[in-house]
């Protein structure tokens, strides 16, 4: 009977396939691949879309890297191909169908504030929250004009760029421009109501910035609160040609006597009131001209011939105060001019041609409704 061998040395274990290599040292896990920068790259440029036909080349170039290299990343760089692919067709089909303009358009409208009070055009007719035209407004509600609002545009014009130049340079360049243009969109004023005067929205620091520079005039209620209905567009395009003209020629009048002196007294700025009798002098000789330059139909030839004897009297006085030596003969011509041009031979002339023949104020030229005509957007 064979006994079995005895068992080795401590320590010792039999030898096998899975007998530990005592004679290597151990060693950590197995590293992974790096993962390819390229690739990432790729796909990040597909996702923000920016520009496509660098993610594509990138993501190509990461594709071939990581089959010589055993990179990790094909993910991404595939990824990054088929995103950077479908951003190049996209920005093809844009350049090619003109929406590259039409998106650059809608930009800049987001920077001026599409939709907000200074997006407003010439003829539309607007509501305010508050139904107030001072003070400030971030929002207005378009409406048509038929209905009851607050406000109808007439003009707007951009003031030139660089810094801002501040509320008060902002309310005068808006207070000369608007009064101004007024005429080009009511030719009448003997039309417009006497609760309505101008108002205008203007820029504030803040719109400024992001590139506004638009002010937009506008007729309102003189009223607090008080609205307008139905529109006030009275211009060229809804008169007849005699009106037109009629209208044409008294401008001269109207633009004249809105530049009387801002000093109440003749006594504060007399060489200023001799200087405006004599502008107004000047524009009665224009307004005669036009009116005798034209023919005017039968029912109303012998009305305009009998105003045009009034103008040629009142151009004289007018013509006298600009030269008067002193205040008394100032005032004596002043009102002799003044009772010619607003005489009855005005209103007949215009009920001659079916015009308005309620006369405005003359010499309230130049102020504006309330004590803050202006609206800031």
């Amino acid at each position: 009977m064979s006994m079995p061998p005895p068992p080795g040395p401590p320590g010792h274990y039999p030898q096998g396939p899975y007998a530990p290599q005592w004679g290597h040292p151990l060693t950590p896990y197995p590293r992974q691949a790096p993962v390819n920068g390229l690739a990432v790259a790729a796909f990040v440029l597909g996702v923000l879309c920016f520009v496509p036909a660098v993610g594509l080349v990138l993501g190509l170039v990461a594709l071939a890297r990581i089959r010589k290299r055993g990179e990790r990343g094909k993910g991404f760089a595939v990824a990054g191909c088929v995103l950077s692919a479908v951003g190049l067709a996209l920005w093809v089909l844009i350049l090619s169908t003109g929406a590259a303009g039409d998106f650059r358009d809608g930009l800049r409208d987001a920077a001026r504030g599409e939709g907000t009070p200074y997006s407003l055009e010439t003829g539309q007719c607007f509501t305010t929250p508050g139904g107030s035209l001072q003070g400030v407004t971030y929002d207005v509600d378009r409406v048509p004009c038929a209905q009851e609002h607050d406000g109808e545009v007439f003009a707007a014009f951009d003031l030139p760029d660089g810094s801002y130049p501040g509320d008060a340079e902002i309310t005068r360049a808006a207070d000369d421009r608007c009064y101004a243009l007024q005429d080009g969109y009511a030719m009448d004023r003997w039309a417009l109501p006497t609760d309505v005067d101008v108002y205008y929205l203007t820029p504030t620091s803040g719109s400024w910035r992001t590139g506004d520079r638009e002010i937009t005039c506008l007729f309102g209620n003189t009223e607090e609160r008080d609205g307008l209905t139905g529109s006030l567009r009275n211009d060229g395009a809804r008169l007849d040609p005699d009106q037109h003209t009629y209208l044409l020629a008294e401008g001269y009048l109207n633009r004249a006597m809105d530049e009387v002196p801002e000093a109440e007294a003749v006594e504060g700025d007399f060489a200023g009131y001799r200087v405006w009798a004599g502008q107004v002098s000047e524009a009665l000789r224009g307004e005669i001209a036009m009116l005798d330059g034209h023919d005017w139909p039968a029912g109303a030839e012998r009305p305009v011939a009998e105003l045009t004897e009034d103008l040629r009297e009142a151009q004289l006085e007018w013509g006298r105060a600009a030269k008067a030596a002193d205040v008394d003969a100032y005032f004596e011509h002043y009102g002799k001019g003044y009772d010619l041009v607003v005489a009855d031979s005005t209103v007949t002339a215009r009920e001659a041609l079916g015009l308005a023949t309620t006369p405005p104020d003359h010499e309230g030229g130049g102020e504006s409704g309330g004590d803050d005509p202006g609206v800031e957007v």
